[in-house]
């Protein structure tokens, strides 16, 4: 709220009553109160303009909150796959003739060839987000490690310090002495997310791949 003084000019400080009658009062006189009226509108609309942050709904601050964590996430995403190459359509499977070992050994007859893999992470993730994967486990897996007692709430405090947003962390419950959890790191078009157990020097944290559009479920994932 702004105040707002007004002064009598000089001249009228030792004025005398007016009579009473029906003399009009001088424009003298009527000039300070009129700019006292004008000045007092003025401030009572500059305070009525002013919103200041604590005034902002609950809902506004916390979309502004999950609109900064959402760009920092995808920062991390970066910042983690920048060695990387850029996204590329997965390789085919090796194809043609069965190759002698190194020893130049002809295999023995009626052994049994390795069948190059038709789903799953080896076919379906590009390039970059294959080389991002095993960044993130390995990060993932160091940061849980040495991790007593891993119960859901300190998996997700640690998920959280590595820059994995809530949003991102899906199924996080607890399995015996482990705690299961997913990550949907899809990104720029990509379809990757990890399938981890926090269980100490038992933690273990897989590669996955998410449905190309929509929410994550992670019943739907290919492992």
């Amino acid at each position: 709220m702004v105040a707002v003084t007004c002064f009598q000019t000089r001249g009228m400080r030792n004025r005398t009553s007016a009579p009473t009658g029906t003399t009009a009062p001088s424009p003298r006189r009527l000039w300070p109160a009129l700019a006292c009226a004008a000045l007092a509108a003025l401030a009572l609309t500059a305070c009525g303009s002013e919103k200041p942050d604590a005034d902002r709904s609950p809902g506004s601050r916390a979309d502004s909150a999950g609109s900064q964590q959402d760009v920092a996430f995808t920062e991390m995403l970066q910042q983690v796959a920048q060695q990387c190459p850029p996204s590329a359509p997965p390789q085919a499977p090796p194809s043609g003739p069965a190759q002698t070992s190194p020893s130049g050994e002809t295999p023995p007859v009626g052994a049994v060839e390795p069948i190059a893999p038709t789903a799953g992470p080896e076919v379906e993730l590009n390039a970059r987000d294959w080389c991002a994967s095993n960044l993130h486990e390995e990060r993932i897996t160091q940061a849980l490690w040495n991790l007593a007692d891993p119960t859901p709430a300190k998996v997700r405090k640690i998920l959280n310090d590595l820059g994995y947003i809530d949003e991102r962390i899906h199924d996080l419950k607890q399995s015996g002495t482990a705690t299961r959890f997913f990550l949907d790191l899809r990104d720029q078009g990509g379809r990757l997310c990890l399938d981890g157990s926090a269980a100490g020097e038992q933690t273990v944290v897989d590669k996955c791949v998410a449905p190309a559009t929509g929410p994550f479920t992670p019943g739907e994932r290919t492992a």
